[in-house]
Formats: C-alpha cells, structure tokens, sequence
C-alpha cells in the first residue's frame, strides 16, 4: 500500500516518492510552506517536521533547555544563594530602623522640600528666640509691677535710665573695635564705622554677635568678622 503525501495526503507512488521530515512527498507538494518554492534534498529546512526555503525558515529568539536533573540541581543551588544573600541583608540592616530607598527623582524632591521646611523653622525659632531674649527677666518684670506707680516719678526715673544707657559706657563684657563701616540692613542691627568700640560684645549666631556701640549709644546685631578684639 502506497503511503499518504504530507501535503496533500494522496498516495505517493515509488516512482515521485521523496521520503523526508518523517513523511513521503509527491516532488510537486515538497514545497515551502510559505512561498511554495519546489523544494529538494539538498535546499530545504526542516521545522517542526515542515519544509521550507532559506528566506522563510522560522528563526527562534530563545533555546529550549530540558528540565534534565543536573539542571535542576542548579536551580535548586540559585534559590538557596539567594535566600542565604537576602537573610544576610536582613541581619546586616536588622536595628537599623531603615531600609534602603533607591534615590530616584522623587525622593530627590522631596528630600529638597523638607530640608527647605526645616531651614524656614530654623530661621523662625531663632526669631522668637530672638524675641525672647529681648524681653526683660521674669524675676525683673515682677519687681517693676511690685512697685508703687508714681507717673511723675517713673516718667522721670525712665528717661534718666534712657539716657544713662545711651551714653554711659558699658565697662562689663569684651570690647571690640570696628575694623570697617557697616550699614543696618535690618532694625535690630548695628551700624558701625571704622574705628567704633563696641562693648558687651556677645556670640548670637554662626558669623553674628551682640554689643554696645559707644559711638552712637544703640545696641544690636553686626556681623563678627567686622570687628576684632581689643
């Protein structure tokens, strides 16, 4: 009995019979399977016991790999090589009370934003604290309401303290000597010129100090490296 073809399953008969790719073919059917170019032995492919053409034989873009037990021997050895670097990690960061964030452009933004929210509340406590250290002592405040209230009297005893503390000069604290002039830029600051001895001299800020100036009898803020001590 004459077997089927692989394209056409009718009988092939001896005489045009081409026994390739597991299959009998009658010479007009061996043909690619996509262009139907008339295939021979020596100019065809085979895939998945299919004939065809150079120009259209399929190309894979991966390699099968059997399951074989060397292999999954090797896989089994990966997953243990990652469990023990992970369990590693984990003992390393455990107590640390963080994880690793990757520092992507998001995290950048807001990591800029908070730093900028804690320059505003820096610069706004040194502001009260500013404030703060302005006004009289507690115990002090308590002893001026403790007195009796003479308006005449006080007007009188205020305007001397006013002008004893704008002229009378301060012999308590470092002295420092203006080495250039200096403008205010803001009202709690002191203006200087070159030459001006400045009394009660006290570190406020990073590049900022207090004092007396002698010269015009006003006290405040002026940079520190304006000045140097005498």
């Amino acid at each position: 009995m004459n077997p089927p073809c692989g394209r056409c399953n009718k009988p092939v008969y001896p005489t045009e019979k081409i026994n390739c790719l597991d299959k009998y073919w009658h010479k007009g059917c061996f043909s690619c399977e996509v262009c139907k170019m008339a295939l021979s032995m020596t100019n065809y492919k085979g895939f998945e016991k299919k004939p065809y053409c150079t120009m259209h034989y399929p190309k894979t873009s991966f390699t099968i790999v059997t399951d074989t037990p060397e292999n999954l021997r090797l896989k089994q050895q990966s997953m243990l090589n990652s469990q023990a670097l992970y369990k590693e990690e984990f003992e390393k960061n455990k107590g640390k009370g963080f994880s690793a964030v990757a520092d992507t452009p998001e995290m950048q933004r807001v990591k800029k934003t908070q730093d900028q929210i804690s320059n505003i509340k820096y610069h706004e406590e040194f502001e009260k604290s500013k404030i703060r250290s302005d006004a009289p002592p507690p115990e002090n405040r308590q002893d001026y309401e403790d007195q009796p209230s003479n308006p005449v009297s006080d007007f009188g005893q205020s305007a001397g303290q006013m002008r004893t503390a704008a002229v009378a000069p301060h012999s308590g604290g470092k002295r420092y000597q203006a080495m250039y002039s200096y403008m205010a830029a803001e009202a709690d600051e002191l203006s200087l010129q070159e030459g001006d001895l400045i009394l009660d001299v006290e570190p406020i800020d990073e590049g900022w100090v207090f004092g007396f100036n002698q010269r015009t009898g006003q006290r405040g803020m002026l940079p520190a490296n304006y000045v140097r001590p005498v």
